[in-house]
């Protein structure tokens, strides 16, 4: 077993603190954001930043979904970490101020499989999720 991770990051045209709102906003803007790769998605407590817990299925793959059940922290101004309580998998969305705007960064890590399953979850699941997550980022972009 090892830690696997997958980061996407993209620079938006607007201010920090607006964007911020957006991304911690998962009652009206999440469901927005999400691609056709995530289902059923539900916010069952809070709503924005801090406290919120939500879950999803993440269908990653044809063969491979996720069912997420995610618990919301906020341990920095503009970082907030969605913390699964059905796995190992933590991730954790920032957005800092750039000359540009804002730059959004979402890494998830988790630990993988041991074996040859295991080297193939860390060869191509970083790439996989990272184009997801792009999607989702573009759409934040879009909104914004």
């Amino acid at each position: 077993m090892g830690k696997v991770t997958a980061i996407a990051e993209r620079t938006i045209e607007a201010p920090a603190d607006k964007v911020r709102a957006l991304v911690a906003d998962y009652a009206e803007t999440r469901p927005k954001l999400l691609t056709e790769h995530y289902r059923d998605y539900e916010v069952t407590e809070g709503g924005v930043g801090a406290g919120t817990k939500a879950s999803w299925k993440l269908q990653a793959t044809s063969k491979r979904v996720r069912d997420v059940a995610a618990t919301v922290t906020e341990p920095a101004e503009g970082t907030l970490v969605e913390t699964d309580a059905n796995s190992s998998m933590v991730t954790t969305w920032t957005v800092r101020e750039v000359p540009e705007g804002s730059l959004v960064r979402i890494e998830t890590t988790w630990e993988g499989a041991g074996g040859i399953g295991g080297f193939f979850e860390r060869t191509f699941a970083p790439g996989g999720l990272k184009r997801i997550y792009e999607g989702v980022l573009g759409k934040l972009a879009e909104i914004v």
